[in-house]
Protein backbone atom coordinates (compact mmCIF):
# COMPACT_ATOMS: atom_id res chain seq x y z
CA UNK A 1 0.00 0.00 0.00
CA UNK A 2 1.37 3.38 -1.02
CA UNK A 3 0.66 6.47 1.11
CA UNK A 4 0.68 9.89 -0.52
CA UNK A 5 1.29 13.05 1.50
CA UNK A 6 0.08 16.38 0.26
CA UNK A 7 1.42 19.58 1.80
CA UNK A 8 -1.91 20.05 3.61
CA UNK A 9 -1.97 16.51 5.02
CA UNK A 10 1.68 16.83 6.07
CA UNK A 11 1.02 20.07 7.91
CA UNK A 12 -2.05 18.61 9.60
CA UNK A 13 -0.12 15.55 10.69
CA UNK A 14 2.74 17.73 11.95
CA UNK A 15 0.41 19.93 13.95
CA UNK A 16 -1.29 16.90 15.48
CA UNK A 17 2.06 15.35 16.35
CA UNK A 18 3.30 18.60 17.85
CA UNK A 19 0.18 18.85 19.96
CA UNK A 20 0.56 15.26 21.12
CA UNK A 21 4.18 15.86 22.08
CA UNK A 22 3.36 19.10 23.86
CA UNK A 23 0.48 17.71 25.92
CA UNK A 24 2.54 15.62 28.36
CA UNK A 25 4.80 18.62 29.04
CA UNK A 26 1.79 20.75 29.95
CA UNK A 27 0.39 18.04 32.16
CA UNK A 28 3.77 17.57 33.81
CA UNK A 29 3.95 21.31 34.51
CA UNK A 30 0.50 21.22 36.08
CA UNK A 31 1.37 18.16 38.13
CA UNK A 32 4.84 19.32 39.15
CA UNK A 33 5.81 20.39 42.66
CA UNK A 34 4.38 23.45 44.37
CA UNK A 35 7.23 25.68 45.47
CA UNK A 36 6.92 27.70 48.68
CA UNK A 37 9.62 29.77 50.35
CA UNK A 38 10.62 30.46 53.92
CA UNK A 39 12.49 33.70 54.51
CA UNK A 40 13.61 33.64 58.12
CA UNK A 41 16.62 35.03 60.02
CA UNK A 42 19.01 32.10 60.02
CA UNK A 43 21.69 34.56 61.17
CA UNK A 44 21.76 38.02 62.74
CA UNK A 45 19.63 39.28 65.61
CA UNK A 46 16.84 36.82 64.86
CA UNK A 47 19.19 33.87 64.40
CA UNK A 48 17.88 32.20 67.54
CA UNK A 49 14.48 31.71 65.88
CA UNK A 50 14.91 31.44 62.11
CA UNK A 51 16.50 27.99 61.82
CA UNK A 52 13.79 26.36 63.94
CA UNK A 53 11.08 28.16 61.97
CA UNK A 54 12.44 26.85 58.68
CA UNK A 55 12.79 23.37 60.15
CA UNK A 56 9.19 23.06 61.32
CA UNK A 57 7.88 24.13 57.89
CA UNK A 58 9.92 21.44 56.13
CA UNK A 59 8.78 18.79 58.58
CA UNK A 60 5.13 19.81 58.37
CA UNK A 61 5.34 19.88 54.56
CA UNK A 62 6.78 16.37 54.70
CA UNK A 63 3.68 15.16 56.52
CA UNK A 64 1.41 16.85 53.99
CA UNK A 65 3.34 15.21 51.15
CA UNK A 66 3.06 11.77 52.75
CA UNK A 67 -0.71 12.26 52.87
CA UNK A 68 -0.86 13.06 49.14
CA UNK A 69 0.28 16.68 48.95
CA UNK A 70 -1.91 19.59 47.89
CA UNK A 71 -4.12 19.02 44.85
CA UNK A 72 -2.14 15.83 44.36
CA UNK A 73 1.12 17.75 44.08
CA UNK A 74 4.21 17.69 46.26
CA UNK A 75 5.17 20.70 48.34
CA UNK A 76 8.80 21.79 47.95
CA UNK A 77 10.08 24.19 50.61
CA UNK A 78 12.98 26.47 49.69
CA UNK A 79 14.57 28.19 52.67
CA UNK A 80 16.56 31.43 52.50
CA UNK A 81 18.33 33.53 55.14
CA UNK A 82 17.30 37.19 55.47
CA UNK A 83 20.21 37.71 57.92
CA UNK A 84 17.86 39.98 59.94
CA UNK A 85 18.84 42.60 57.39
CA UNK A 86 16.56 44.41 54.89
CA UNK A 87 19.04 44.39 52.00
CA UNK A 88 19.89 40.73 52.43
CA UNK A 89 16.21 39.93 52.85
CA UNK A 90 15.32 41.72 49.62
CA UNK A 91 18.00 39.84 47.68
CA UNK A 92 16.76 36.53 49.09
CA UNK A 93 13.15 37.39 48.26
CA UNK A 94 14.12 38.24 44.70
CA UNK A 95 15.81 34.86 44.38
CA UNK A 96 12.76 33.03 45.74
CA UNK A 97 10.41 34.92 43.41
CA UNK A 98 12.45 35.28 40.21
CA UNK A 99 14.53 32.10 40.25
CA UNK A 100 12.63 29.58 42.36
CA UNK A 101 9.17 30.80 41.27
CA UNK A 102 7.53 30.36 44.67
CA UNK A 103 3.83 31.04 45.14
CA UNK A 104 4.23 32.29 48.71
CA UNK A 105 6.88 33.41 51.18
CA UNK A 106 6.50 32.60 54.87
CA UNK A 107 8.03 33.73 58.14
CA UNK A 108 9.66 37.14 57.65
CA UNK A 109 10.61 38.12 61.19
CA UNK A 110 12.10 41.60 61.54
CA UNK A 111 9.69 44.38 60.58
CA UNK A 112 12.38 46.16 58.60
CA UNK A 113 12.88 43.03 56.47
CA UNK A 114 9.16 42.58 55.90
CA UNK A 115 8.80 46.23 54.92
CA UNK A 116 11.55 45.81 52.30
CA UNK A 117 10.25 42.51 50.95
CA UNK A 118 6.50 43.21 50.86
CA UNK A 119 6.39 45.40 47.70
CA UNK A 120 8.21 42.87 45.52
CA UNK A 121 5.81 40.19 46.75
CA UNK A 122 2.57 41.94 45.90
CA UNK A 123 3.99 43.33 42.65
CA UNK A 124 4.88 39.76 41.65
CA UNK A 125 1.61 38.26 42.85
CA UNK A 126 3.38 36.28 45.57
CA UNK A 127 1.57 35.82 48.88
CA UNK A 128 3.41 36.89 52.06
CA UNK A 129 2.72 35.53 55.55
CA UNK A 130 4.73 37.26 58.28
CA UNK A 131 5.41 37.26 62.02
CA UNK A 132 6.46 40.93 62.03
CA UNK A 133 4.51 43.33 64.22
CA UNK A 134 5.00 46.89 62.92
CA UNK A 135 1.63 48.57 62.33
CA UNK A 136 2.94 50.14 59.12
CA UNK A 137 3.25 46.76 57.36
CA UNK A 138 -0.44 46.04 56.89
CA UNK A 139 -1.06 49.71 56.06
CA UNK A 140 1.00 49.26 52.90
CA UNK A 141 -1.00 49.05 49.62
CA UNK A 142 -0.53 45.27 49.51
CA UNK A 143 -3.90 44.50 47.85
CA UNK A 144 -4.56 41.58 50.19
CA UNK A 145 -1.28 39.75 49.57
CA UNK A 146 -0.18 40.00 53.25
CA UNK A 147 -1.40 38.38 56.44
CA UNK A 148 0.37 38.38 59.77
CA UNK A 149 -0.12 36.10 62.74
CA UNK A 150 1.82 38.42 65.08
CA UNK A 151 -0.24 40.99 67.02
CA UNK A 152 0.53 44.48 65.77
CA UNK A 153 2.74 46.78 67.78
CA UNK A 154 -0.07 49.04 68.91
CA UNK A 155 -1.56 46.11 70.79
CA UNK A 156 1.86 45.09 72.12
CA UNK A 157 2.61 48.63 73.30
CA UNK A 158 -0.71 48.82 75.15
CA UNK A 159 -0.01 45.50 76.87
CA UNK A 160 3.39 46.79 78.03
CA UNK A 161 1.82 49.93 79.44
CA UNK A 162 -0.88 47.99 81.25
CA UNK A 163 1.62 45.52 82.71
CA UNK A 164 3.97 48.29 83.87
CA UNK A 165 1.01 49.78 85.73
CA UNK A 166 0.18 46.37 87.16
CA UNK A 167 3.74 46.22 88.53
CA UNK A 168 3.15 49.52 90.31
CA UNK A 169 4.93 51.86 87.90
CA UNK A 170 3.83 55.47 87.44
CA UNK A 171 6.84 56.87 85.57
CA UNK A 172 7.72 54.67 82.58
CA UNK A 173 10.66 55.20 80.23
CA UNK A 174 10.75 53.57 76.79
CA UNK A 175 14.33 52.97 75.64
CA UNK A 176 14.79 51.61 72.14
CA UNK A 177 16.71 51.74 68.87
CA UNK A 178 14.85 53.29 65.95
CA UNK A 179 12.74 50.56 64.36
CA UNK A 180 9.63 50.52 62.14
CA UNK A 181 7.52 49.94 65.26
CA UNK A 182 9.14 52.25 67.83
CA UNK A 183 6.71 55.16 67.48
CA UNK A 184 3.52 53.06 67.45
CA UNK A 185 4.62 51.04 70.48
CA UNK A 186 5.53 54.13 72.47
CA UNK A 187 2.29 55.89 71.54
CA UNK A 188 0.18 52.93 72.68
CA UNK A 189 2.23 52.51 75.87
CA UNK A 190 1.85 56.21 76.65
CA UNK A 191 -1.90 56.15 76.10
CA UNK A 192 -2.30 53.28 78.58
CA UNK A 193 -0.02 54.83 81.22
CA UNK A 194 -1.43 58.35 80.98
CA UNK A 195 -5.00 57.02 81.20
CA UNK A 196 -4.06 55.77 84.68
CA UNK A 197 -2.46 59.07 85.70
CA UNK A 198 1.14 58.11 84.96
CA UNK A 199 3.74 59.62 82.65
CA UNK A 200 6.22 58.36 80.06
CA UNK A 201 9.44 59.37 78.32
CA UNK A 202 11.39 58.00 75.39
CA UNK A 203 15.06 57.70 74.43
CA UNK A 204 16.32 56.38 71.09
CA UNK A 205 19.79 54.85 71.00
CA UNK A 206 22.23 53.54 68.40
CA UNK A 207 22.02 49.75 68.56
CA UNK A 208 25.52 49.37 67.09
CA UNK A 209 27.21 50.91 70.12
CA UNK A 210 29.12 48.66 72.52
CA UNK A 211 28.24 50.80 75.54
CA UNK A 212 25.12 52.81 76.34
CA UNK A 213 26.22 54.33 79.62
CA UNK A 214 25.70 57.92 78.44
CA UNK A 215 22.17 57.07 77.33
CA UNK A 216 21.50 55.25 80.61
CA UNK A 217 22.57 58.28 82.63
CA UNK A 218 20.26 60.45 80.55
CA UNK A 219 17.29 58.13 81.08
CA UNK A 220 17.84 57.87 84.82
CA UNK A 221 17.67 61.64 85.27
CA UNK A 222 13.89 61.38 84.92
CA UNK A 223 13.83 58.81 87.76
CA UNK A 224 11.68 56.16 86.03
CA UNK A 225 10.32 53.38 88.21
CA UNK A 226 10.03 51.13 85.15
CA UNK A 227 11.98 50.94 81.89
CA UNK A 228 10.57 49.20 78.81
CA UNK A 229 13.37 48.01 76.51
CA UNK A 230 12.48 47.94 72.82
CA UNK A 231 15.60 46.46 71.23
CA UNK A 232 16.80 43.05 70.10
CA UNK A 233 18.89 40.58 72.09
CA UNK A 234 22.38 41.94 71.38
CA UNK A 235 21.73 45.62 72.12
CA UNK A 236 19.35 44.79 74.99
CA UNK A 237 22.20 42.88 76.65
CA UNK A 238 24.38 46.01 76.40
CA UNK A 239 21.59 48.16 77.85
CA UNK A 240 20.89 45.78 80.74
CA UNK A 241 24.56 45.58 81.65
CA UNK A 242 24.91 49.37 81.74
CA UNK A 243 21.71 49.78 83.78
CA UNK A 244 23.12 47.31 86.32
CA UNK A 245 26.41 49.25 86.48
CA UNK A 246 24.39 52.44 87.06
CA UNK A 247 22.70 50.70 90.02
CA UNK A 248 19.20 51.04 88.60
CA UNK A 249 16.69 49.46 91.01
CA UNK A 250 13.41 49.88 89.12
CA UNK A 251 11.48 47.40 87.01
CA UNK A 252 12.89 46.25 83.67
CA UNK A 253 10.54 45.00 80.96
CA UNK A 254 11.55 43.64 77.57
CA UNK A 255 10.14 41.85 74.55
CA UNK A 256 10.27 38.07 74.63
CA UNK A 257 12.21 37.95 71.35
CA UNK A 258 15.01 39.97 73.02
CA UNK A 259 14.93 38.77 76.63
CA UNK A 260 15.43 35.10 75.85
CA UNK A 261 17.69 32.16 76.61
CA UNK A 262 20.55 33.73 74.65
CA UNK A 263 20.39 36.92 76.71
CA UNK A 264 20.27 34.99 79.98
CA UNK A 265 23.32 32.99 78.96
CA UNK A 266 25.19 36.13 77.87
CA UNK A 267 24.80 37.95 81.21
CA UNK A 268 25.81 37.08 84.79
CA UNK A 269 22.76 35.88 86.78
CA UNK A 270 22.65 38.92 89.06
CA UNK A 271 22.64 41.29 86.07
CA UNK A 272 19.56 39.80 84.39
CA UNK A 273 17.69 38.83 87.57
CA UNK A 274 14.11 40.07 87.73
CA UNK A 275 13.67 41.24 84.11
CA UNK A 276 10.06 40.78 83.02
CA UNK A 277 9.20 39.78 79.45
CA UNK A 278 6.05 39.97 77.38
CA UNK A 279 5.37 38.23 74.09
CA UNK A 280 2.44 36.93 72.06
CA UNK A 281 1.60 33.46 73.31
CA UNK A 282 1.19 30.34 71.28
CA UNK A 283 -2.00 28.37 71.86
CA UNK A 284 -0.61 26.04 74.49
CA UNK A 285 -2.42 22.76 74.99
CA UNK A 286 -4.14 22.79 71.60
CA UNK A 287 -3.73 20.17 68.91
CA UNK A 288 -1.79 22.53 66.68
CA UNK A 289 0.63 23.42 69.47
CA UNK A 290 1.18 19.73 70.22
CA UNK A 291 1.84 19.10 66.53
CA UNK A 292 4.62 21.69 66.49
CA UNK A 293 6.12 20.29 69.70
CA UNK A 294 6.08 16.79 68.20
CA UNK A 295 7.62 17.87 64.90
CA UNK A 296 10.43 19.76 66.63
CA UNK A 297 10.93 17.27 69.47
CA UNK A 298 10.55 19.94 72.17
CA UNK A 299 8.20 20.50 75.09
CA UNK A 300 7.53 24.22 74.54
CA UNK A 301 7.91 25.50 70.99
CA UNK A 302 8.33 29.26 70.60
CA UNK A 303 5.54 31.42 69.22
CA UNK A 304 7.32 32.10 65.91
CA UNK A 305 7.62 28.39 65.12
CA UNK A 306 3.93 28.01 65.90
CA UNK A 307 3.04 30.97 63.69
CA UNK A 308 5.00 29.80 60.65
CA UNK A 309 3.50 26.32 61.06
CA UNK A 310 0.13 28.03 60.73
CA UNK A 311 1.36 29.92 57.66
CA UNK A 312 2.10 26.67 55.84
CA UNK A 313 -1.21 25.10 56.81
CA UNK A 314 -3.25 28.15 55.86
CA UNK A 315 -1.52 28.47 52.48
CA UNK A 316 -1.94 24.76 51.74
CA UNK A 317 -5.64 24.81 52.64
CA UNK A 318 -6.25 28.02 50.66
CA UNK A 319 -4.71 26.49 47.53
CA UNK A 320 -6.88 23.40 47.92
CA UNK A 321 -10.02 25.48 48.46
CA UNK A 322 -9.27 27.62 45.41
CA UNK A 323 -8.10 24.69 43.28
CA UNK A 324 -4.98 26.57 42.27
CA UNK A 325 -1.49 27.36 43.47
CA UNK A 326 -0.85 31.02 42.65
CA UNK A 327 -0.45 33.81 45.16
CA UNK A 328 -3.74 35.25 43.96
CA UNK A 329 -5.56 31.99 44.68
CA UNK A 330 -4.06 31.94 48.18
CA UNK A 331 -5.06 35.58 48.76
CA UNK A 332 -8.63 34.97 47.62
CA UNK A 333 -9.16 31.83 49.72
CA UNK A 334 -7.12 32.13 52.92
CA UNK A 335 -9.96 33.67 54.94
CA UNK A 336 -12.42 31.10 53.56
CA UNK A 337 -10.51 28.33 55.33
CA UNK A 338 -9.64 30.29 58.48
CA UNK A 339 -12.78 32.09 59.60
CA UNK A 340 -16.49 32.40 59.09
CA UNK A 341 -17.50 29.08 60.62
CA UNK A 342 -17.08 25.49 59.55
CA UNK A 343 -15.58 22.32 60.97
CA UNK A 344 -12.62 23.09 63.23
CA UNK A 345 -9.23 21.78 62.12
CA UNK A 346 -5.72 22.35 63.48
CA UNK A 347 -3.58 20.82 60.73
CA UNK A 348 -3.52 20.74 56.95
CA UNK A 349 -3.55 16.94 56.61
CA UNK A 350 -7.00 16.69 58.18
CA UNK A 351 -8.16 19.95 56.63
CA UNK A 352 -7.22 18.95 53.09
CA UNK A 353 -9.38 15.82 53.34
CA UNK A 354 -12.36 17.91 54.38
CA UNK A 355 -11.79 20.56 51.71
CA UNK A 356 -11.54 17.85 49.05
CA UNK A 357 -14.85 16.44 50.28
CA UNK A 358 -16.44 19.88 49.95
CA UNK A 359 -16.70 20.53 53.70
CA UNK A 360 -16.39 24.09 55.01
CA UNK A 361 -13.51 24.35 57.51
CA UNK A 362 -12.33 26.82 60.13
CA UNK A 363 -8.60 26.56 60.86
CA UNK A 364 -7.45 27.27 64.42
CA UNK A 365 -3.74 26.69 64.69
CA UNK A 366 -0.74 26.43 66.94
CA UNK A 367 -0.66 30.21 67.42
CA UNK A 368 -4.39 30.47 68.12
CA UNK A 369 -7.47 31.39 66.07
CA UNK A 370 -6.36 32.64 62.66
CA UNK A 371 -9.01 35.30 62.06
CA UNK A 372 -7.76 38.28 60.06
CA UNK A 373 -9.00 41.81 59.53
CA UNK A 374 -9.49 43.23 56.06
CA UNK A 375 -5.93 44.59 56.03
CA UNK A 376 -4.40 41.30 57.23
CA UNK A 377 -3.93 41.82 60.98
CA UNK A 378 -4.68 39.01 63.39
CA UNK A 379 -7.82 40.01 65.28
CA UNK A 380 -6.82 38.85 68.76
CA UNK A 381 -4.12 37.00 70.67
CA UNK A 382 -3.08 35.95 74.15
CA UNK A 383 0.15 37.19 75.68
CA UNK A 384 2.75 35.36 77.71
CA UNK A 385 4.29 37.10 80.75
CA UNK A 386 7.58 35.72 82.09
CA UNK A 387 10.39 36.71 84.44
CA UNK A 388 14.03 35.82 84.86
CA UNK A 389 14.51 34.14 88.25
CA UNK A 390 17.75 32.46 89.35
CA UNK A 391 19.06 32.35 85.80
CA UNK A 392 15.89 30.84 84.32
CA UNK A 393 12.90 32.28 82.48
CA UNK A 394 9.76 31.31 84.38
CA UNK A 395 6.13 31.80 83.45
CA UNK A 396 4.11 34.36 85.39
CA UNK A 397 0.84 34.13 83.49
CA UNK A 398 -0.84 33.84 80.11
CA UNK A 399 -3.63 36.31 79.51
Amino acid sequence: MTMRFTRRSFLGTSILAAGTLAMPAILRAQEGPIKLGTLTPLTGSGGAYGPVMADVVKKAAGEINKAGGVLGRELVIISEDDQTNPEAGLRAARKLIDVDKVSAIMGTWASSVTTAVAPVCWQSGVFLATVSGADSITKLPHQGFIIRTQPNTTLQGRKFGEFALELGAKNVAFVSPQTPFTESQFAALTKAVEAAGGKTSILIYDDKKTTLRTEVDQVLRSKPDAIVMGGYTTDTAVLVRDLYRANYKGKLLGFGYAVNKQLVEALPPDVSEGIVTLSPSAAQGTGGYKNVARLLGVDSPDTYSCQIYDHLNLISLAMAAGKGTTGTVIKDNVRKVAQGGGQKVDNAVDGLKLVTAGTKIDYDGASGPCDFTDIGDIEDAQFRYEQIKDGKIVLLKIA
